[in-house]
Parts: C-alpha cells; sequence; structure tokens
C-alpha cells in the first residue's frame, strides 16, 4: 500500500455499511474506547436496522440508499457487510474518497481483490482489511520472539479455530453470498496467522467436506502449508464441533511456544506459554478486546495517512491461498 498524503485530520468520522451482529456487539461497545474517533452514520439495506442501531449509538444519519450513505459526514469505513457485497462497497467507498476497514475474508475471489486494491490505489486512501487476531499483543511478541530466533530456527506452526454453527438462516450457509463455510469464516484467519508468524507460503495442501451439518458450505476444513522458508504450517477448522481446545502451537528447534483460550472468544484473558532449552517453563496472561487492538491500529494509520497493519494486499494473499485450497479439494 502506498503512502498517501491527505489532509491531517483530528478525529475520524465512522460510517459503518452493514448491520449485523458483529457491528452492534462488537464495533459499536468497542469504539466508545476510541477517543480519536466516532461512528456517524449507518447503512443497510433494510432501513429500520439502521435506524436502530443508530439510536443506539448516538449517530447522526442512517441510510438504506450506499451511495447516500457515502455522501454523509464521514470519511473512513467500516464493511461489515455479507461478503458478496465487499466488492462494491468497497470500490464506490474508495471512490468517493473514503479510507476502508473491510471485513475479512477480503472479497469472493482474488480477481474482484485485486480490483478493489486497485481502485483504492488509483483514489489514494487506505484500505486495511480485519485480521483481529494480528493486533493482539501476545500475537506481535510471539512474532518477534520467532523472528529472533528465541526458540530456535522455525519448524511448524499449528493452529485451530473449531466453533459448532448448525444451519440457520445466517448469510454464510448460502454460498453465493459468503462464497464457502468454514475455511472461507475461520480458516481465513487461521491462513493469516499461519503466515504473520512462518512468513510467505509457498504451497497448500488439504482437506475441505461436511461432516456433520449437510449444508452448501463446508463444515470442515484442514491444511498443510509449506512456508518459503522451509518449515511448515498447519490448520483445523469447522463448524461442527462443540468442545475444542483452540489454540496455536509453535514449535522450534531449541523451544516452543504455545497461545490458548485466545481463539474463538471474545475478550480473553489469554495464555502465553514459553519453553525454552534449560530455562524453566514461563507463562504469561493478557486480558484484552482483539478488535480493539486492531481499530486502535487502524486509528492510528488512518490518521497518520500510514499503511494499516493488515493491508488489502494482505487479503489478496489469503484469498488466492484459499482459493488454491478450494481447487485443490475438488479434483
Amino acid at each position: 500500500m502506498v503512502n498517501v498524503k491527505r489532509p491531517v485530520v483530528k478525529k475520524l468520522k465512522w460510517g459503518v455499511a452493514g448491520c449485523g451482529r458483529f457491528t452492534e456487539h462488537t464495533f459499536i461497545p468497542t469504539m466508545k474506547f476510541l477517543r480519536r474517533s466516532s461512528v456517524n452514520s449507518f447503512y443497510s439495506h433494510n432501513l429500520n436496522r439502521a435506524k436502530d442501531l443508530a439510536e443506539k449509538s448516538g449517530a447522526r444519519s442512517y441510510f438504506d440508499n450506499y451511495d447516500e450513505f457515502l455522501k454523509s459526514e464521514i470519511d473512513s469505513v467500516f464493511i461489515g457487510s455479507v461478503n458478496a457485497h465487499h466488492y462494491e462497497q468497497v470500490i464506490k467507498a474508495a471512490e468517493s474518497g473514503k479510507n476502508i476497514l473491510c471485513e475479512k475474508p477480503i472479497a469472493l475471489t482474488s480477481r474482484h481483490a485485486e480490483e478493489m486494491i486497485e481502485a483504492c490505489r488509483q483514489n489514494n486512501v487506505l484500505l486495511a482489511v480485519n485480521f483481529v487476531h494480528r493486533a493482539h499483543p501476545h500475537v506481535i511478541k510471539v512474532r518477534e520472539l520467532i523472528r529472533n530466533q528465541t526458540i530456535g530456527k522455525l519448524v511448524s506452526v499449528s493452529a485451530s479455530f473449531n466453533i459448532d454453527f448448525p444451519p440457520s438462516n445466517n448469510f454464510r450457509f448460502k454460498k453465493e453470498l459468503s462464497g464457502g463455510g468454514a475455511l472461507r469464516d475461520l480458516g481465513s484467519h487461521i491462513l493469516d496467522l499461519l503466515r504473520f508468524f512462518g512468513g510467505e507460503i509457498s504451497e497448500i495442501n488439504g482437506y475441505m467436506d461436511n461432516i456433520i451439518y449437510n449444508y452448501e458450505v463446508d463444515d470442515f476444513a484442514s491444511a498443510v502449508v509449506k512456508f518459503e522458508n522451509n518449515s511448515y504450517g498447519s490448520m483445523n477448522v469447522s463448524y461442527n464441533t462443540r468442545k475444542a481446545f483452540n489454540r496455536i502451537e509453535i514449535l522450534g528447534h531449541t523451544g516452543a511456544i504455545c497461545i490458548e483460550n485466545f481463539i474463538g472468544v471474545k475478550s480473553p484473558s489469554s495464555k502465553l506459554t514459553i519453553q525454552l532449552d534449560d530455562e524453566a517453563k514461563k507463562s504469561f496472561r493478557k486480558r484484552g478486546n482483539k478488535f480493539l487492538f486492531m481499530m486502535k491500529a487502524v486509528q492510528k494509520s488512518f490518521l497518520k495517512n500510514e499503511p494499516p497493519p493488515v493491508t488489502g494486499e494482505d487479503g489478496l494473499i489469503n484469498m488466492k491461498l484459499i482459493e488454491e485450497l478450494e481447487r485443490k479439494c475438488r479434483r
């Protein structure tokens, strides 16, 4: 993402496109902790829903017309709509000169993601993708330990994200709206973490299936990746597990790291455990809202016109990895 020259603003005026549960129960409460951001406007295809959230949050305006929404008093847009709408909404927001935080996955296809990134580049706006796990202090610390070879040469990174998500009217179960199931929803997060820790991925292989729930999208996906640095990663994600030990385990030649109580919970006291040669096992706990950490980083990026913590290009690479795994699993 290019470093752009834009007028310096003291406070971000956010517009929110998409009024689902995440917007109501995570985005709006989190924004109350950001002194240099305010939510000014809401958009939804359901005007009553947009009105309801505007009244609950004290926003000035609400719309069921996206073009009119973009003309309201906003300079930044959070796009939390269904996956199929990201493409058009990001491009229109870019053309109106708004910086953008887009939910993951960035789009339904990598071709769309490329066009979204190009639209942002041409209009000198910043595009961030909401891979919230990256912003947590434990994740940032672990990446530092890996890069410093505190655990020796990296051998492998494994992570799991398993929940129970029975069939419902949620858009995630409609392939034309979501693009896919557990892989695109949960696996996009885990693939981003694998890449964040291990570096660029040169190869991906795995499986997708419907083990418990027979809806039109996958309820299970598993993958093994090879990093360019000749280490490996693995992931396991599913919509079909009521009890799961979701965790991240990182193995090096001379040490190991584990992050627990972190994935799949909103504001946990996550536990970081480090075990090194000839040293006692050490554990650290950190409580915090992952989305708040992300929003602080995005807010700083937009205010200073600096690249965000997770760029559109990161979202594009993630999308290409998902597409490659899906192609291999269809054979």
